[in-house]
């Protein structure tokens, strides 16, 4: 999420502002990172409003989802998300969701903690990107120039470490 201080463009529901994340509680844009499990980001989509949910955002690219699907298929490989992205299981490795009076088991409690960890170094591209560009912190544009920005920083951060994989 990149917050914005732009706002008010209604959305698809009456009263609902396109740009609003109810999960931040602040306008932005939804921007998915794809990245190496040392935590490089090798790719970033075009930005998603804020009040969209990370499985609609990725499925709005479908030719990332396809090539996701492809890579971990053919080679036994697993790709991690977290439980925003539950609606793709069969894509990536999830955490276990805990219901309501259902208490996690050990093993279970394990799972979510080695994959949390396992996550966590890739969750670092995202970290990376907005401490290296201060701009990415705070968008004062209009957020349909979102996507550009962070596709432009990710291209000067791939140029100064001369590194994309």
């Amino acid at each position: 999420m990149i917050h914005t201080d732009r706002i008010s463009t209604p959305g698809p529901t009456p009263g609902v502002d396109l740009w609003w994340s109810g999960k931040h509680s602040h306008h932005g844009g939804n921007i998915q990172v794809l990245s190496t499990p040392d935590g490089w980001p090798l790719w970033t989509s075009e930005v998603r409003p804020g009040r969209e949910h990370d499985v609609t955002c990725l499925r709005a690219h479908q030719d990332l989802l396809d090539s996701i699907r492809e890579w971990t298929g053919e080679h036994d490989r697993h790709a991690l998300a977290d439980l925003g992205y539950e609606g793709e299981a069969e894509v990536f490795i999830l955490p276990i969701k805990k219901t309501n009076g259902v208490k996690l088991t050990d093993d279970q409690k394990m799972h979510n903690w080695l994959q949390a960890y396992a996550r966590a170094r890739a969750e670092q591209a995202n970290s990376l990107l907005k401490t290296t560009f201060k701009a990415l912190r705070r968008v004062s544009l209009s957020p349909d120039r979102i996507g550009d920005i962070v596709a432009g920083a990710l291209v000067l951060l791939q140029q100064e470490h001369q590194r994309t994989a």
